[in-house]
């Protein structure tokens, strides 16, 4: 019988309702960091604590929010505005830790879906460039 060590970091399990790293988040939910701080600049409602340095906590409450805007995104579909409206609309995470999932509306038609994801590229292309033009 081989065993194998744990890697390092994981032989330990964190409680359920402990604050988590970013590092930890974009591992456990296979998102990258990145992603995860460019998702604080467009859901209002993902609010890590940040300490000293600029480190983030996530609470058990934003964890839950990063996993609901991550199947929303990438399992259901959705766009980042329509996660957003649906954020909108529906309940506070904050409050009951779930999000209502309305049905997407009937599949637009494929080149609404593309002019809606080049307005969201536009968008993030306009951020960067002025974020660019501030580092000069």
């Amino acid at each position: 019988m081989s065993e194998e060590a744990p890697e390092p970091g994981r032989g330990r399990q964190k409680a359920a309702a402990a604050f988590r790293t970013i590092s930890e988040v974009a591992e456990e939910l296979h998102i990258p960091q990145h992603v995860l701080r460019f998702w604080e600049t467009k859901f209002p409602d993902l609010k890590p604590l940040k300490r000293g340095g600029g480190r983030r906590y996530y609470r058990p409450e934003d964890v839950a929010l990063v996993r609901r805007i991550g199947e929303l995104l990438y399992q259901k579909g959705y766009t980042i505005k329509g996660v957003q409206r649906l954020l909108k609309e529906g309940e506070q995470p904050a409050q009951t830790g779930e999000l209502p999932l309305p049905r997407p509306a009937a599949a637009a038609p494929p080149r609404a879906r593309v002019r809606e994801a080049l307005r969201e590229l536009e968008e993030i292309a306009d951020a960067l460039r002025a974020l660019a033009a501030r580092h000069r």
